[in-house]
């Protein structure tokens, strides 16, 4: 039966090798999903939309890169829309009493990176569940939001007129067509891609995730692995706040609500595994182009909102059926 199996795998075709791959699958979903509503909905391929789809990616895209850090480690941040929203609290606050806008940014991020260490400490050292531990820093950080700010929104118009070299990164477009901020976002995709594929941490987190006990026994710093997730899904949290106060001129007190269930269905979507183990940047990305495309989509047939809010949190439930399904047929399998 072994032997079959090999042979069965030599003998496949390199298409068929490539569509076994999730990201492949997906490229191929979004390519297709491009074709048909380009003649559904002629104004969808239009640039003017295309730059909106592009740019409500450059904010999702960051935080979906950390959820998919998360995840592969075995955990979950639910906290990262308060987060994203405390970091570019603190930051725009900071700004508007006359210091530097790049000392305020990498401040609100520091505090972002610290919420990620004590959630991370919380998870390791006192053995709490990431749901409830990051649940419970979704209304501490949002709360943080409401006490510094009394509740209103803030604006920093006149910051970023001062400030236009730092304005660009959200405000800014390259040859006076493509918008700065997906640059942000695609150089940090990037990086994280090569640094998830390639490097030695990684692949003791990517254990940690898949089994933590094996792990473990392997010499592997489990504590320590986690709470680099941590940290990391939180700091880049920071970073997404950073670039939407800039996009945006301002804080609004309820920015992010909802960001943890996109960031959350983009990864599984992708790829990514509720059990930990399994996941890659690109993969998630795409899953998050392709919910984009199909809010984009609605938004132009002029759906109404709470039919969007119904298609997307379907998506995610089937999205979590499937991951779970396979999960449980790649357990039995391993185990037979």
């Amino acid at each position: 039966m072994a032997a079959n199996n090999v042979s069965t795998r030599k003998g496949k075709s390199f298409f068929a090798k490539l569509m076994e791959r999730r990201e492949a699958m997906l490229a191929l979903i979004v390519v297709a999903m491009y074709i048909v509503l380009s003649f559904i909905t002629p104004s969808f391929m239009t640039w003017s939309n295309q730059k909106v789809v592009i740019s409500s990616m450059a904010v999702d895209g960051i935080v979906v890169i950390g959820m998919t850090i998360s995840l592969i480690s075995g955990g979950i941040d639910l906290s990262v829309g308060s987060t994203l929203c405390l970091s570019m609290t603190v930051a725009a606050l900071l700004m508007r009493n006359g210091n530097h806008p790049w000392l305020c940014s990498l401040a609100g991020i520091a505090v972002t990176a610290l919420i990620g260490l004590i959630i991370g400490l919380l998870v390791t050292k006192l053995h709490l569940t990431h749901f409830i531990v990051t649940l419970c820093f979704m209304g501490i950080a949002r709360g943080l939001v409401y006490i510094l700010t009394g509740g209103s929104p803030v604006s920093l118009v006149r910051v970023f007129a001062e400030n236009k070299g730092f304005a660009f990164l959200g405000q800014g477009t390259i040859g006076g067509v493509f918008p700065m901020a997906p640059v942000c976002f695609i150089v940090i995709a990037i990086i994280a891609e090569l640094y998830v594929r390639n490097s030695a941490g990684m692949r003791k987190v990517f254990y940690t995730g898949s089994n933590e006990q094996s792990a473990l026994y392997s010499g592997i710093k489990v504590d320590k692995m986690k709470i680099i997730a941590c940290v990391a899904c939180a700091a880049l949290a920071g970073v997404a706040g950073i670039i939407y106060m800039i996009r945006y001129s301002g804080v609004a007190v309820n920015a992010g609500s909802g960001e943890e269930m996109v960031a959350l269905s983009a990864a599984v979507i992708g790829g990514a595994s509720m059990n930990g183990g399994r996941g890659s940047v690109i993969g998630s990305i795409l899953g998050l182009l392709f919910i984009v495309i199909i809010q984009d989509a609605l938004t132009l047939m002029m759906v109404p909102s709470y039919w969007q809010d119904f298609v997307k949190y379907a998506i995610v439930l089937i999205a979590v059926a499937i991951d779970g399904v396979t999960y449980y047929r790649s357990l039995k399998a391993s185990q037979s």
